[in-house]
Order: C-alpha cells, then structure tokens, then sequence
C-alpha cells in the first residue's frame, strides 16, 4: 500500500531537516506558518512565517555544532490534514546532552505545512538543555 501523502510529505521533511536542507524545507511550508516550540528558553516560544522558521532550525544546528539529530520513529495521519511525527531527539550542547522523545503535530492544507505544535516527553530536561 502507499504512503498517505501527508506521511510522505512529513517524512520528506524530516529527512531534509536531517540533511540540513533548508531549500527543500522551504518548498514545503507555506510563507504563513508557524511551528510552536515548548518550554521557557532561548529557542522556545512561536516562531511565525517561514523566514523565522528556518533561521530557528539553523539556529538548532549551530548551538548544537552539528550534533542534533531527530530520528524518526513513526508518523500517524487522520487522512483530514494532520499528522503526528514521532522522534527521538539528540544534541550535545555545552557538555550537556539530551535524549528524549517528542513528536511534531502537522496541520497541512494542500501540498504545504501550515502549523507546527512540537511536544517533547520531557520539558524540564529540554528546558535545562537549551537554558
């Protein structure tokens, strides 16, 4: 069976964030979106249109000198325009390390993500690595 294409274009972006494909990413959320990151640090809060987004993620691979990694576990449609995806997230920053898992809930319209809501199992951990 194929792919639901909200997995297929979920999983496209991932790999291009692991790749560090910005270009790609850019290809596949829309101008207006926003990705909601939790927690009460630096690299936490709304980051809103596409522009923001991306100087967010770039931000990610700098302050972790490469390091950060979101393996992907598994991704879940409604086949109404959302899907979850799930990961396992690692970086080392400072001396610190963080392993935790989270997922990404994705409102999609069309061919394009319009809404990011990141949820991780583990806030006060996150909240210390990124601080």
């Amino acid at each position: 069976m194929a792919e639901h294409p909200h997995a297929a274009l979920v999983r496209k972006g991932f790999e291009a964030f692991s790749r560090g494909d910005m270009d790609t990413l850019r290809g596949l959320i829309a101008g207006d979106a926003t990705h909601h990151v939790p927690g009460d640090h630096p690299l936490s809060g709304d980051f809103k249109g596409l522009d923001s987004i991306i100087e967010m993620y770039e931000r990610l691979g700098a302050e972790t000198n490469g390091t950060m990694r979101a393996d992907l576990i598994g991704i879940c449609v409604d086949g109404r325009g959302h899907a979850v995806g799930m990961t396992r997230f690692t970086a080392q920053r400072n001396g610190k390390t963080l392993d935790d898992t989270g997922c990404i809930i994705f409102r999609i319209v069309g061919d394009k993500v319009t809404d990011l809501d990141e949820c991780v199992e583990d806030i006060d951990k996150n909240n210390e690595f990124w601080s």
